[in-house]
């Protein structure tokens, strides 16, 4: 078995990690905000009287931008986060690390099934709120959710970038980080996916964002690009 040799921050984000092991091979980590639990089945590795969980690539959009090369991460302890499409709990999770007890991350989900085993993550994770919503209806949620430094969106909609700017309207600060997951199958499977991202990005300069990144997720997710932008 191969051992841990270091372990390094990201260099423009202190709460993400690389764990570099004695083969060369390395392992995007953040640490874990409750230790001794998992949420997907991922490994854990102890460091330093520290746990860390291994964040996937192929479990979260945000992991596979980090490792396709996404210029930064701006996602802060303490920042409260609007996270649109929370499913199970995958990436929020890691994102509930990220912002530590100082912070908040809302977590909106429209299927009820899925709500369910959500429900069961943020039971020791309460700086994680569920919320069983439509995100093509903030105004439902309104009475919840407070301003937000960042709107993180992975959504299965056909008008992702419509929906996002609603969002943002109500509840994202100027300043604040957009972080969106384009799903180009989800918005239309006869355009090739290159079209849909210049068009959805399009969409969100009109409304106020500043395009900072964009970065696809092959082999990680096929037809998906990550959005880094910010509110102005």
């Amino acid at each position: 078995m191969s051992e841990i040799t270091k372990i390094r921050s990201l260099e423009k984000n202190e709460r993400i990690y690389y764990i570099e092991f004695d083969d060369g091979s390395t392992k995007l980590v953040t640490e874990n905000l409750v230790p001794g639990r998992r949420v997907y089945g991922e490994r854990l590795y102890r460091i330093g009287g520290k746990e860390y969980r291994e964040w996937n690539p192929f479990r979260s959009k945000l992991a596979a931008a980090i490792y396709n090369g996404i210029q930064d991460v701006p996602l802060r302890k303490g920042d409260v986060v609007l996270y649109l499409g929370a499913a199970s709990g995958t990436t929020i999770s890691h994102v509930s690390d990220i912002i530590g007890w100082e912070g908040k991350a809302y977590g909106v989900e429209f299927a009820p099934r899925v709500m369910r085993e959500l429900l069961l993550v943020v039971s020791d994770r309460k700086n994680i709120i569920p919320i069983l919503g439509d995100a093509r209806k903030p105004w439902e949620y309104s009475h919840i959710v407070t301003t937000c430094d960042v709107l993180y969106a992975d959504v299965a909609q056909p008008e992702q970038a419509s929906l996002i700017v609603d969002n943002a309207n109500y509840f994202l600060r100027s300043g604040g980080v957009l972080f969106f997951a384009i799903k180009a199958r989800s918005i239309d499977v006869t355009q090739e996916p290159t079209e849909i991202y210049k068009r959805e990005i399009e969409v969100l300069e009109k409304n106020g964002f500043k395009i900072l990144n964009v970065v696809h997720l092959e082999p990680y997710d096929k037809d998906h690009a990550m959005v880094l932008a910010r509110f102005k």
